[in-house]
């Protein structure tokens, strides 16, 4: 299908000539591997795209902090599981209704409100840091208050992107995106821990608040993003975000993409079980040890997928590299299932993060391509609760099953599952690989 126009919903930038630009026919040797950085050229996608990275590493010292600090209180992992879920239920319910809002009303305004609500919700929790109250429910109210301006700030600055850059970008700016946040998990940890003995916890906070200043600065930069269909007058209310959950089923591309998503991550997830690994199948190594390098796998094999994703991004089958990505993912998480090595897990996780950039690359572009620009928000905002609860419903399943079967065999079980549900999707609905851009 040609999408050289349709694609675009009044992008501000226009398609231009690949060779000039850096594309396909203008990479040679180590460029056709090397990241696609072409949308960086581009003043606002850049400005956006900087944000992310700021915020990808400063808002993971908050991430560790307020765990820490919930644990230091009470000394019972409990509270910080019941922490986590409090944050996650604001989550999905905003990231919802800040997809419909998304599309009435400026992106940039509504991502200047709620960026400057995150930075407000850090200071306060520096504040709280400072005071010394020692509260677990101050805590509580403000992780979930940090979490439903998230919910509302993520669709907006995810639907934002098809307007700052052209259809054929998409792939690459997504590359760029998906790579700082998953750089963020991985540094943005790891700082925090090098962090908190040197300047403590309320310190940590107020770093990432102001980060999220800088942010702020880099969002106001951007051009204006008002709804291309006039839909200002739009109301942004729950009938709305039914209306995005009918445009998805009358879409079977769209389906589609969110199906093999939910098959990787609710099948294929195994984090729940890398204590018990750790513990038991690796022990020989370190339990710590073991432990920090099955989390750490999968984000550094994503990063490692995006700094080499000039060998895919400019692919145009988008919907085939969904399916052989999530196949891909599969057969990395059965592999890493298998193995009595410490290193051979490692490697295979590793490879699990790759497959998992090029899906995340291929999935987003699919969401912004194939979606008119006022659905897109609404659709960036059921993409948001499916990443955030595809790996939650994982750790249920996964928990369950390591207990009833042993953890290697769930973790392998669940990645062959993953392969058989990807392959019967592609053959009985052929229209996700079919989808060209």
């Amino acid at each position: 299908m040609d999408t050289s126009e349709s694609n675009q919903d009044g992008a501000t930038a226009p398609r231009e000539d690949t060779a000039a630009t850096g594309g396909p026919a203008a990479g040679t040797g180590w460029r056709r591997w090397a990241m696609d950085t072409r949308p960086l050229r581009r003043p606002a996608y850049r400005r956006l795209w900087s944000s992310t990275a700021v915020t990808a590493v400063g808002s993971q010292l908050t991430a560790v902090a307020v765990p820490k600090q919930i644990y230091d209180i009470t000394g019972s992992s409990a509270w910080v599981g019941y922490a986590s879920l409090a944050g996650l239920v604001p989550l999905v319910v905003f990231a919802l209704w800040g997809g419909a809002i998304a599309d009435s009303m400026d992106r940039r305004r509504l991502l200047l409100v709620t960026n400057t609500g995150i930075a407000a919700t850090s200071l306060l929790f520096w504040l709280q840091a400072v005071m010394g109250l020692g509260s677990v429910a101050v805590l509580i109210v403000l992780l979930a208050l940090q979490q439903a301006f998230f919910g509302l700030n993520s669709p907006a600055r995810s639907a934002s992107v098809a307007r700052l850059v052209p259809a054929d970008e998409l792939p690459a700016a997504n590359a760029l995106g998906s790579t700082v946040m998953q750089t963020g998990s991985v540094a943005g940890p790891m700082l925090a821990g090098a962090l908190i003995p040197v300047v403590g916890l309320p310190e940590l906070y107020l770093i990432d608040a102001l980060a999220l200043c800088v942010t702020v600065w880099a969002v106001f930069r951007l051009p204006a993003l008002p709804p291309l269909d006039g839909g200002g007058s739009r109301r942004a209310g729950w009938r709305e975000v039914g209306a995005g959950f009918r445009y998805i089923a009358l879409h079977k591309v769209l389906l589609l993409s969110f199906l093999a998503d939910i098959i990787a991550m609710v099948f294929g997830m195994p984090r729940a079980l890398f204590p018990q690994l750790a513990a038991q199948t690796y022990a020989s190594y370190g339990e710590g040890l073991a432990l920090g390098l099955l989390f750490a796998a999968v984000p550094l094999g994503a990063v490692v997928g995006g700094l080499l994703s000039g060998t895919f991004s400019r692919a145009r089958r988008h919907g085939a590299m969904v399916l052989v990505s999530v196949a891909a993912w599969g057969a990395a998480v059965a592999g890493f299932g298998l193995s009595r090595s410490l290193w051979a897990a490692v490697g295979f996780l590793a490879l699990a993060g790759v497959a998992d950039m090029v899906s995340m690359v291929f999935r987003g572009a699919i969401l912004l391509s194939a979606a008119t620009d006022e659905m897109r928000g609404r659709l960036q905002g059921v993409f948001t609760v499916v990443v955030v609860g595809g790996p939650r419903v994982a750790d249920v399943l996964h928990g369950t099953a390591g207990s009833l079967f042993g953890a290697q065999a769930a973790v392998t079980g669940g990645g062959l599952l993953v392969i058989v549900a990807v392959l019967a999707l592609a053959w009985v609905t052929p229209a996700l690989r079919r989808y060209t851009i």
